[in-house]
């Protein structure tokens, strides 16, 4: 992992690796399948048998925080060139089979790296963020290949979602544009939250989920198109934390998020009735919607699956998982990073909040809820647990200057020991040359010759 990397993103990370096999796992998949995506994993990321276990186990127990590495144990990864990264690419392009030993083995022949200098696990992890990991390079040999149909089993097993245009509103005199934000259950075709947005910022992507979980609990998948709204770090955070598989669509294959595009052609009959009611506020169109949804969607047989949307959920035995309230609060946090200033505070979003003292100097994160910002949480794995701070308030006078803890200080010196070290220095170097020459003996021996001298004449 990169030293720069915090222990969220690393988290992150280490999910989307383990998130097939816990999906298996919580499935009740035969042993032989596990052990084969095990396999799969080891090959295709590049970590060994016992990371792999490591991480399995830490998620057991302790969820997204059980794959979060220990600050102690962090240690940075050895640098490798760019040049030397490129050279390794190239390799991989021009035999897409060839596997992490290979390359390091060319490259150490051809005197490009010194032996032992490429480790194969942060070699694969450079080829895997550039694209070229041999997963990824077998995707790409397979663009031309038809997307085959699919559907899930069961209820949550997988949730699609997508934006679609909707009308544009007059607001007080001013047009505004209309988005709508839905998520269907891939096996039911059931829209467990669909809604009208005024944007289409990731936000109401972030909002349209948090309601769909909030009603009918966490999927073990979500299928998403390549979309900034959907493939951004927050996604991957929030589903890190619920414990749910992020899947990506392929570029330009739209064919695959098929139910979800289904469904947004039968949009087009509501907006073509809603056009009739000239709504005026947003509200009052999501009202129109919910009614539309549910006696004109939600409650009509659908041919797929010779039920209703709503009858196939709700008679599904399939389990809801709901989260916990502080998982879910949780998981809908986002997260930055900020200097706390000389005054011991951060700036966020135009205000201060004061951090204390202790952080002066120091980047922390600060976790937040888009929707409440008078609290922010501070991170700083180095000096302490999370903790929670308000909003300062400015007061009409200066507040008195707040006291440094005693470690942050200056510590009056007792000598100086510089001058010592430099003194001991001296004196072991004083040593050592007369060891070597001795001015004393060579005055003496200089003598003896003078004088022998003087007896011969």
């Amino acid at each position: 992992m990169k030293t720069s990397q915090k222990p969220d993103e690393i988290a992150m990370e280490r999910h989307k690796i383990i998130a097939p096999i816990v999906s298996a796992l919580e499935e009740g998949s035969e042993l032989a399948k596990i052990q084969q995506l095990k396999a799969q994993t080891i090959e295709t990321f590049g970590i060994s048998r016992r990371t792999l276990s490591r991480w399995l186990d830490g998620y057991a127990k302790s969820g997204f925080e059980g794959l979060k590495p220990m600050p102690k144990n962090v240690r940075p990864a050895a640098g490798i060139p760019a040049a030397l990264i490129d050279e390794a690419i190239l390799l991989r392009r021009e035999v897409p089979s060839r596997s992490i030993e290979q390359i390091i083995g060319i490259l150490e022949a051809e005197c490009k790296a010194p032996k032992g200098f490429l480790k194969r696990s942060t070699l694969q992890e450079h080829l895997q963020r550039k694209g070229y990991s041999s997963a990824q390079m077998k995707l790409y040999n397979q663009k031309n290949i038809a997307a085959r149909r699919f559907a899930r089993k069961e209820r949550n097993e997988m949730w699609q979602s997508d934006i679609k245009y909707g009308p544009a509103l007059t607001i007080n005199g001013t047009v505004t544009r209309t988005y709508m934000v839905a998520f269907i259950d891939d096996a039911t075709r059931y829209i467990v939250h669909a809604e009208f947005y005024d944007n289409q910022e990731h936000t109401v992507v972030e909002d349209c989920l948090r309601k769909a979980i909030l009603k009918e609990g966490i999927p073990r998948r979500l299928f998403f198109d390549n979309g900034s709204q959907y493939r951004n770090n927050w996604m991957h955070r929030a589903c890190a934390v619920l414990g749910i598989q992020l899947i990506f669509a392929a570029p330009y294959s739209p064919e695959a998020k098929g139910k979800i595009e289904r469904f947004n052609r039968n949009i087009d009959s509501f907006l073509t009735e809603s056009a009739l009611k000239k709504p005026k506020t947003l509200d009052e169109l999501n009202q129109y919607f919910k009614a539309w949804l549910s006696e004109c969607y939600q409650n009509k047989e659908h041919a797929g699956i010779n039920a209703t949307p709503e009858m196939a959920y709700k008679s599904s035995k399939t389990p809801l998982r709901f989260p916990k309230p502080e998982i879910v609060a949780n998981a809908f946090l986002r997260f930055e990073e900020r200097k706390v200033d000389k005054s011991g505070c951060v700036s966020f979003e135009g205000k201060k909040y004061e951090v204390g003292v202790t952080y002066i100097g120091r980047t922390v994160g600060i976790s937040y809820d888009a929707a409440d910002t008078s609290v922010i949480t501070i991170e700083d794995n180095e000096l302490g647990k999370p903790f929670m701070v308000k909003e300062l308030v400015i007061g009409e006078h200066t507040g008195s200057r707040p006291k440094l803890p005693e470690r942050l200080t200056p510590q009056a010196p007792k000598t100086s020991r510089l001058l010592d070290a430099s003194a001991k220095g001296y004196e072991k170097r004083q040593l050592s040359t007369k060891r070597a020459i001795s001015y004393a003996q060579i005055n003496l021996q200089s003598n003896e010759s003078r004088e022998g001298g003087a007896d011969n004449v």
